[in-house]
């Protein structure tokens, strides 16, 4: 949890850094998680999971059928406390982060 599962920076960990959480790599390549950076949001919910399952559903095509399902398994899985938040950064680098409740609360806060 807490840490980058797709996209530009993917193998990145989100961390809280002294000014809000950053995305980081080590102690030279961070990212700040602010106004500054990321020029747009979106909080990935069950309602986007789910429409995202039925564009999927509708492609499944003959023997491709045990591989989507699978990726729906993983796609309708949804852990209490977890959320999953992809970011747009203003450089046009994009990153899907996997955060718990008390990072995700303050990214909220910091973004908004």
């Amino acid at each position: 949890m807490n840490k980058v599962i797709a996209g530009d920076y993917e193998g990145y960990s989100v961390v809280k850094g002294p000014k809000g959480y950053v995305l980081g790599k080590g102690f030279t390549k961070q990212v700040a998680l602010n106004k500054q950076n990321v020029e747009s949001y979106e909080i990935i919910t069950e309602d986007i999971r789910k429409s995202a399952a039925s564009g999927i559903t509708r492609g499944i095509v003959g023997g491709a059928l045990l591989g989507p399902v699978g990726l729906l398994a993983s796609i309708s899985a949804k852990n209490k406390g977890q959320y999953q938040i992809a970011l747009q950064f203003h450089d046009g680098t994009k990153a899907l982060i996997d955060v718990d409740d008390k990072c995700y609360k303050t990214l909220v806060k910091d973004l908004f």
